[in-house]
């Protein structure tokens, strides 16, 4: 049997790359990429009652707010200047209203938002995650299933960092997402860029790739070409320099490297130097909203 583009069903696609599950299980997977919607997929897909395997590691950091290390560190740190940066971001030109973080891990987005002034819900699939956000924002996060809890046209922004590569049907996740957003709301994706400096860089051992927990990787014309498909546009394309350097100190962790610090934060800042005149920072924020006629 052929291989197909599991999103569009195309056998027109191409052999990218071969890699390792470096963080956890060491088994080979490959990179695809389809010629007809632009977007490139793992090979294989792990089957979807298998995948949790692939996340049951106490070095899953989004999932926990308790580690200690180098890397753990640097992820903290990140993450705390990401939050405060993105918010600004993708709320820019808005008044606070309702929102929706789909995969919000453990909350620290949520809380940030909801000290904006915003009313804010969680979806999390992760039970131990979903626990630990429960708890900080004393409400209930819900979750995979949540979506089915909201009434059309209820959130004026809706958030993914780091979730739509995780998905396995990203078409069915969006048309549910687009029922419960409003028709002037706002959609906001962040998704590692394979086109950045630290990606090519790297190659195999470019911790961007994740696999085989990103069964997706896109870029910007993959993504467009994605939410087309929904009567969707994209106004705006935004940074997210600081990822930059913690894939990199992953990325050399995988590389077993000699002074993996000094060498990621040399790699992360050459990526936004040369990111600054391109565009393809190691990820992406895309914020679309519904075309108007």
């Amino acid at each position: 049997m052929s291989k197909k583009c599991p999103s569009c069903r195309s056998e027109n696609i191409e052999f990218e790359i071969g890699l390792k599950d470096y963080f956890l299980s060491q088994e080979d997977f490959e990179i695809w990429i389809c010629n007809d919607c632009k977007v490139s997929f793992t090979y294989p897909f792990p089957p979807e009652s298998e995948i949790q395997r692939y996340y049951s590691s106490e070095n899953y950091y989004s999932h926990s707010d308790d580690k200690n290390g180098l890397i753990p560190f640097m992820y903290k740190i990140v993450k705390s200047f990401n939050i405060n940066t993105k918010y600004k971001q993708v709320t820019e030109g808005m008044t606070p209203g309702s929102l929706l973080d789909f995969g919000c891990g453990i909350g620290d987005f949520l809380v940030h938002a909801r000290s904006k002034g915003w009313s804010v819900h969680g979806i999390e699939t992760n039970e131990k995650a979903r626990r630990i956000a429960s708890d900080k924002l004393n409400c209930e996060i819900l979750d995979g299933k949540g979506l089915s809890h909201f009434p059309d046209n209820h959130f004026d922004l809706i958030t993914l960092f780091h979730v739509l590569e995780h998905v396995y049907s990203p078409d069915d996740l969006l048309s549910n997402l687009l029922r419960v957003l409003k028709p002037d709301g706002r959609l906001i994706f962040a998704l590692p860029n394979k086109n950045s400096y630290d990606a090519k860089f790297y190659k195999k051992f470019w911790a961007g790739w994740d696999v085989p927990r990103h069964l997706w990787h896109f870029n910007s014309e993959s993504i467009n070409e994605l939410l087309k498909n929904h009567q969707m546009r994209k106004f705006r394309q935004l940074p997210m320099p600081w990822d930059a350097f913690y894939v990199s100190l992953l990325s050399e962790q995988y590389k077993k490297s000699i002074f993996p610090l000094p060498k990621a934060l040399l790699v992360g800042l050459i990526s936004n130097l040369k990111a600054f005149l391109s565009g393809q920072y190691s990820s992406l924020i895309y914020c679309f909203q519904f075309k108007r006629n």
